[in-house]
């Protein structure tokens, strides 16, 4: 038996475990079997995904996320916010300014303690891509409001693939019924897509996110607010600064020469640690 310390966080509901790898290293080959078990709200700690403060690379601070099905993804905007405080409340940086490496790429975050003690972090999420050419790896092809699946879809990538579908009632989808056949249209999105319904109310905007290797509808969705921002603002329905409403908080959204910029709460739960058996994973 391993013993693995963690420790559980969450950004705006979306919930993650925390491990330390500089202290708990898990396995390369069994970091996939490890957040598929512990993931589990039944039988194990419970979240939607696995993070990793990793072994630097480039930069001091390298986060790897797995989602709860196993599968490593590419970025996380609520995660890397959780991992952020992690990292300034554990001594690895200061409050203020740092850089976080990705597997979307390295990038910049602020972060600070308000005066209620609430930690809050900003983050230099990148330039929304709307032409897969520019990064042939973008996972998406390049349309806005493509007929698809009953709804009129549009495609971005802030991080990882996102539909973005403006509707008049967010309580009206069937999210679990609607969200899989566009999620899973590989011909559109060849790695698969969060899938964002978007209400706007007035210059603000409410979403609701059926995300990728969770295979639900998760509280928020950090990248999939600042996608359906993008894509807002890309079909001018707002300008430079928004704020996203999902069912777990508030987002500020805002853009800078075309980068978009995401600020939003991060807040620990409790630490705890598990007895791991590798070997039996």
């Amino acid at each position: 038996m391993t013993q693995i310390k963690f420790t559980k966080m969450h950004g705006n509901g979306n919930d993650f475990i925390m491990i330390d790898e500089l202290q708990c290293p898990v396995p390369e080959e069994k970091k996939s079997a490890f957040t598929r078990k512990y993931c589990h709200r039944r039988f194990g700690i419970g979240a939607d995904g696995v993070l990793f403060l990793a072994k630097p690379l480039h930069t001091a601070l390298h986060m790897r996320i797995f989602n709860e099905d196993g599968g490593e993804a590419e970025m996380c905007g609520n995660g890397l916010r959780c991992f952020v405080k992690y990292a300034m409340d554990n001594g690895h940086m200061r409050p203020g300014t740092a850089k976080v490496e990705t597997k979307a790429g390295t990038l910049d975050v602020e972060a600070k303690v308000g005066e209620d003690g609430k930690t809050m972090v900003k983050i230099a999420m990148g330039k929304p891509l709307f032409d897969p050419k520019k990064i042939p790896s973008s996972g998406l092809n390049n349309f806005i409001n493509m007929p698809m699946h009953g709804y009129e879809v549009s495609a971005v990538n802030t991080g990882v693939p996102h539909a973005v579908i403006f509707v008049d009632d967010l309580q009206a989808v069937d999210i679990m019924k609607d969200a899989p056949p566009i999620r899973n249209d590989f011909k559109a999105f060849p790695k698969g897509a969060n899938v964002n319904f978007v209400h706007r109310e007035g210059t603000n905007l409410r979403v609701r996110t059926f995300e990728r290797g969770v295979e639900g509808e998760t509280l928020s969705c950090g990248t999939g607010s600042v996608a359906a921002a993008a894509v807002a603002r890309h079909i001018g329905y707002i300008r430079d600064e928004t704020t996203v409403y999902t069912t777990g908080g508030a987002l500020k959204i805002s853009f800078l020469h075309d980068i978009a910029h995401m600020e939003g709460p991060a807040e620990t739960v409790f630490d705890g640690q598990v007895d791991v058996d590798f070997a039996a994973l």
